[in-house]
């Protein structure tokens, strides 16, 4: 692992790291933010899954999420969203390729030698955050936005007993009924849709649901609605009568204004699931 850069940020530290990644076999930068209490021992994490052409610093840098994670005492995990590198495969569309990982390990050709970013979340960069950083991998929860909000959806759902919560804004939420969702799911792991069902948030909640709190948060006059399918998240949420809380809300579009504005509630959210 190689620092990139260190800066205090609200008492803490905000960093950029690269490292080899086994499961993309290519080099990985993540953002991390370690807040002040770090200094004293392990720290909780929130990792924060970006979406479509977002790279680690999308999020770290409009979000403005490290100011409440240092009051809350939580460290900050800012993945990028796809392998990088002159020999990894790319599309023209900025909605399959660079930028466009969709949380899902590939195996269809051309992508199927780098596009592993559901191993590099749950097991590739845990390790590296583990062995370098003082963090407490015993207590994790999970948020992300759109593209991102579909990754971590179905991560904690995925990987039982691994995050203590999960929230998302704005999120893919039915990504095998959306042009944001086929398109991708066919390209990376083939046109068999049986297969497509462990990466859609809504058939999960309908069949598994999650074992702890969920929060959802949607602006409603967010440009991509009929991308996203919000409504079907929220009717296999009530349908499951999961543990949760889904919002609409009013005249909000899809941009980082709309995720900032919220991200306090999630912070208090999932640190109120983190220190329980």
């Amino acid at each position: 692992m190689q620092t990139v850069s260190e800066n205090k940020c609200f008492g803490g530290v905000q960093g950029v790291y690269t490292h080899a990644s086994t499961a993309c076999s290519c080099d990985m930068t993540f953002g991390l933010f370690l807040p002040p209490q770090a200094a004293d021992g392990p720290v909780p994490v929130l990792w924060y899954l970006s979406g479509l052409t977002c790279t680690h610093e999308n999020a770290m840098t409009k979000a403005g999420a490290q100011g409440w994670a240092a009051e809350a005492g939580i460290a900050l995990v800012f993945p990028d969203t796809s392998p990088r590198g002159d020999d990894v495969a790319d599309d023209e569309a900025y909605d399959l390729g660079k930028g466009a990982g969709f949380y899902v390990n590939a195996t269809e050709a051309p992508w199927a030698p780098h596009f592993n970013m559901w191993d590099y979340v749950a097991d590739d960069l845990p390790a590296v955050l583990a062995a370098n950083f003082p963090l407490d991998m015993s207590r994790q929860a999970i948020t992300g936005h759109s593209m991102g909000g579909h990754g971590a959806l179905t991560l904690a759902m995925g990987l039982p007993g691994r995050f203590r919560s999960v929230s998302a804004f704005a999120p893919i939420a039915n990504p095998t009924g959306s042009d944001w969702g086929r398109v991708q799911l066919a390209a990376y792991i083939g046109d068999d849709e049986r297969t497509w069902g462990a990466h859609d948030a809504s058939k999960l909640m309908a069949q598994h649901g999650f074992d702890g709190p969920v929060l959802v948060d949607q602006g409603t006059d967010d440009q991509f609605l009929n991308l996203l399918r919000p409504e079907t998240l929220s009717q296999a949420m009530a349908a499951k009568r999961q543990d949760g809380t889904f919002r609409m809300q009013k005249g909000y579009d899809h941009s980082y204004y709309f995720v900032s504005t919220f991200m306090p509630d999630h912070i208090a959210f999932h640190a109120e699931a983190l220190f329980a």
